[in-house]
């Protein structure tokens, strides 16, 4: 785990009461704030964490390397007082690279993370005048990582990769932009490589989030670390493996359907001729029947007439005998 020493610049400008995180992009910062801390000291007790300001007034030191997780609370709700002006990138990190250098482990390397909310100005928004800050840190071995976030960060990332490019050494100096949406801004950081090597994860299998630029988690299945929450990570997982089971069998059973259609037209043409070819037959017998009927009546007028002929004549004989 690294040995570090790490000062935290958080933005508390005018922008900050912005509500496009919620509540505010203020309350989301702290939330991160709160949540590197915390991942710092519990990677190494020997590292240290401080933080400073940078609009309002001018850039103002709070903390300065401590363990003390009640420092960084006091110093972030004096801070919610203290909204407004711009930001002065270039002078707090300055201050900032300066209140490192005074630290008392020596063997501890060296880390400033800017949080970035609103636009750019003055030095800060002069690429020129970034990069040569950033050569002279890589120089004297500070690592820095910008985190910008809220609207509109996509516009202020150009300035700030530039400098991250000319500062890093051996990859460890990063940019992370996130865009406001439903993820916390704390997740999205301790999934990044940020606190990639404070969580024991080597920078490299960050993939594409590594080096200048990212967005944190989106290189994980589904936006979700496997190693930060693998109840949530397996669950999202088999919910989509149902899907796409619930999906395959719909289509089955529609293409089924429309294999079956035919044969069932062909069915019912064929059930249709038998029904006809029956009611022919029946017709057939019947005129069969009717006929022979008709024969037999026409049979029995013939026999009863050839009898009265008969007994006509035999009658008749016997009158011209009795003559």
């Amino acid at each position: 785990m690294p040995l570090e020493a790490t000062m935290m610049i958080i933005d508390n400008s005018e922008y900050m009461r912005n509500g496009d995180y919620i509540p505010s992009r203020f309350e989301a910062q702290s939330d991160a704030v709160k949540t590197i801390f915390q991942t710092k000291i519990d990677s190494n007790p020997e590292n240290t964490v401080g933080v400073m300001t940078m609009a309002n007034k001018g850039p103002e030191v709070l903390v300065t390397h401590s363990k003390d997780i009640g420092q960084i609370i006091k110093a972030l709700h004096v801070t919610s007082s203290k909204i407004g002006g711009s930001i002065d990138i270039p002078t707090a990190i300055n201050i900032a690279q300066l209140a490192l250098k005074h630290r008392e482990n020596k063997n501890l390397r060296q880390r400033i993370i800017v949080f970035v909310g609103s636009p750019l100005e003055g030095q800060g928004a002069d690429e020129r005048e970034m990069v040569k800050l950033a050569k002279r840190l890589k120089k004297n071995n500070v690592a820095v990582d910008f985190v910008a976030f809220g609207d509109g960060v996509e516009e202020e990332t150009n300035v700030l990769k530039a400098f991250v490019d000319n500062t890093a050494n051996s990859d460890n100096s990063h940019l992370v932009s996130v865009p406001p949406g439903t993820h916390l801004l704390s997740d999205v950081i301790i999934s990044s490589p940020i606190l990639s090597e404070d969580r024991g994860i080597p920078p490299e299998a960050m993939g594409d989030v590594g080096g200048a630029s990212g967005s944190g988690g989106a290189n994980f299945e589904f936006g979700v670390d496997p190693s930060l929450d693998p109840e949530l990570a397996l669950a999202l997982r088999m919910s989509m493996e149902e899907e796409q089971a619930r999906q395959a069998a719909e289509e089955q059973t529609r293409q089924s359907a429309t294999d079956a259609q035919p044969q069932t037209e062909s069915e019912g043409v064929d059930n249709d001729d038998e029904a006809m070819l029956a009611q022919a037959l029946a017709l057939s017998e019947r005129s069969d029947v009717d006929m022979g009927e008709e024969q037999d009546e026409d049979m029995d007028e013939e026999e009863a007439i050839a009898r009265a002929i008969q007994m006509s004549m035999k009658q008749e004989e016997k009158e011209q005998g009795g003559q």
